[in-house]
């Protein structure tokens, strides 16, 4: 019996028409071994667009019903860096930055995402947006797409 983790592709994006304004976010995971594949997209009437590619992270993970090794694609330096170099910090500080010792904004998003890297090993790539990459170029079709009923 295998006790290593499945190893996943999660790519995201988020959208915005207005900032803040209505939102959509999307995701498509990837099953390494199992080569199955699925996306997902939802929104929000009123939100921003740092919330929906969190969101998008966020709604991923929770589809999956095991831990896993995920590899979380973004065209969002926020959700790369806040993941990868600022979340403990801001974590030690109770969930605040900077010189000022402002509140972290979207914390109960980060906080979301702060349980989940715990159950999931997770590295995030930035990827460059509108860059004719596929699969964030679908999850910025969906998101967009589901802003549609919020307009």
């Amino acid at each position: 019996m295998s006790t290593e983790k499945p190893l996943v592709q999660l790519y995201t994006d988020g959208a915005c028409s207005g900032n803040p304004g209505p939102g959509g976010w999307a995701y498509i995971l990837k099953h390494n071994k199992s080569g199955k594949e699925s996306e997902k997209a939802g929104g929000e009437a009123s939100t921003t667009n740092n919330r929906m590619e969190l969101s998008a992270v966020i709604e991923g993970l929770l589809t999956l019903k095991n831990p896993c090794v995920v590899e979380v694609y973004s065209d969002s330096q926020y959700v790369c860096k806040g993941l990868m170099e600022w979340m403990d910090g801001w974590k030690a500080k109770g969930w605040r930055r900077g010189k000022k010792n402002q509140p972290v904004l979207n914390t109960d998003l980060w906080k979301q995402l702060d349980e989940l890297r715990n159950r999931h090993k997770l590295t995030c790539h930035w990827i460059r947006g509108h860059n004719e990459h596929p699969e964030n170029e679908r999850c910025d079709q969906l998101a967009v797409a589901a802003i549609e009923k919020y307009k």
